[in-house]
């Protein structure tokens, strides 16, 4: 693997030089858009508003639209803004990784210890596995100030990015009017989540709809036609909540 950022974990006086590693990779089919015509690839080229002709890599710029007029942003900007972030993950606190909801998560990072900060990192790591906390730190990564959390994963100390509380809607425009509900259908829905039940274990799913769709693939590349798989229509169930609960609860059992 290639890294991705190179820097260290600042854990109190102590620094860690670490890599980064992507500890994630798309499952999705690597699908190309074409032309229908002629098959031909279609391509995104980076096109000038102004002119209408490609603009070579090498003239683009990023610049901020400030009171009507772009300031242009050079690297030296970007590094300036918040050195020691470039370089450095620092923690600020630690927490139980349970405190923090699922919707902040973003993506992971493997890091790997170089050679003079082995010593160190193995101390971090195993403080995290004993107290079963998770560091939480900002870093910058591609001119981006992130925050994220430190945590291990199979003798590896492993970062990931979340998402700071002002990137997160509010969901005030989404607030229904309170439900009643009764306890008989309380207690039944309780009943039903704990028969699902179960200690995750994330190699039981696997990316179903990928598999399938390459089958289809397989078999175009063949000439054969694509079968269209119709859904088969559910025996209807009773409009009333607590019996749907019941039919539910019952077909698990079976």
């Amino acid at each position: 693997m290639r890294s991705i950022w190179k820097g260290a974990i600042g854990f109190g006086l102590v620094n860690i030089p670490v890599k980064l590693y992507s500890a994630v990779q798309n499952s999705n089919l690597d699908l190309d858009m074409l032309d229908r015509k002629d098959l031909s690839r279609i391509k995104y080229q980076r096109v000038s508003d102004k002119t209408g002709k490609e603009v070579p890599f090498e003239r683009i710029v990023k610049g901020y639209l400030l009171k009507e007029n772009y300031v242009i942003l050079e690297d030296e900007d970007f590094e300036s803004a918040m050195p020691e972030k470039n370089k450095l993950i620092e923690l600020e606190s630690f927490v139980d990784i349970a405190q923090i909801n699922p919707i902040y998560y973003e993506t992971s990072y493997y890091t790997q210890p170089e050679p003079q900060g082995k010593k160190a990192y193995a101390l971090l790591l195993k403080a995290l596995q004993k107290t079963k906390k998770a560091g939480v730190a900002r870093f910058v990564l591609r001119s981006t100030e992130h925050l994220c959390i430190i945590h291990p994963l199979n003798n590896i100390i492993v970062i990931t990015r979340i998402r700071f509380e002002e990137e997160i809607r509010t969901t005030k425009d989404l607030e229904m009017e309170a439900t009643t509900v009764k306890p008989k259908e309380l207690e039944v829905g309780m009943a039903l989540i704990k028969q699902y039940s179960a200690d995750f274990d994330i190699s039981a799913f696997k990316d179903e709809y990928s598999v399938e769709l390459l089958k289809i693939i397989k078999a175009k590349a063949k000439g054969k036609k694509t079968v269209v798989k119709k859904m088969q229509p559910e025996k209807r169930v009773s409009d009333d909540l607590y019996e749907q609960l019941m039919q539910s609860l019952s077909k698990k059992g079976a």
